[in-house]
């Protein structure tokens, strides 16, 4: 790993910012319209744009669903969604559904696509200035929960691809408090490496 990237991930993890502990049972109670969108088992969304929720880590869902609700991320298929939840609502809600199990699929790019990503993914592009992907999200793609980075495995293509050309267009800048870091790798992606990265973190584990 960079050695400035190390040190951010250890200033992170020892940051005071405390998430409120989340509740399973309270979040299963609150879950049910969240259903008709990404699916019963929090992991079979409507289509393609929209993320697997299931399995992703505790710290990252309860930071994205209050920047959602205060309308810092902004998405607009999200409106109105979480108005009147409490800051304990959605830890219970992120708690929820970090406790389901994740799906992981499988990359369907051919051998030069899933091994362009697999070189992205796990040693970066020194020479465009691209992090390993894997240094942050683990080389395993289950991420870092402590850090609050997510885990990417599993997550439908589509989503990963929109999500990192929103990185790379400044469009979303949810990154603010990991110092920018998402934009900056995004900054110096193509659109070949972005859907080659999306295809192959379907699969990765």
């Amino acid at each position: 790993m960079h050695k400035g990237l190390a040190a951010l991930v250890v200033t992170l993890m020892a940051s005071t910012h405390v998430a409120a502990a989340g509740n399973t049972e309270a979040g299963k109670a609150q879950a049910a319209p969240c259903a008709a969108c990404h699916g019963q088992d929090g992991a079979t969304g409507l289509d393609g744009t929209y993320p697997n929720l299931a399995g992703q880590n505790e710290k990252y869902l309860q930071r994205q669903l209050q920047l959602i609700q205060a309308g810092t991320r902004e998405i607009p298929l999200m409106a109105g969604q979480l108005n009147g939840k409490s800051p304990q609502d959605l830890a219970d809600l992120a708690a929820y559904f970090a406790s389901l199990p994740g799906k992981i699929g499988q990359a369907q790019g051919d051998d030069e696509t899933v091994a362009l990503a697999a070189r992205l993914y796990r040693g970066g592009n020194l020479q465009k200035s691209v992090a390993a992907c894997g240094a942050c999200h683990s080389p395993s793609g289950s991420g870092n929960a402590p850090a609050g980075f997510p885990r990417l495995t599993g997550q439908p293509p589509e989503y990963t691809v929109a999500q990192l050309t929103a990185y790379r267009e400044g469009k979303r800048r949810t990154d603010e408090y990991y110092g920018g870091m998402m934009r900056d790798v995004a900054a110096n992606l193509n659109d070949t490496e972005i859907r080659a990265l999306a295809d192959y973190l379907r699969g990765v584990h």
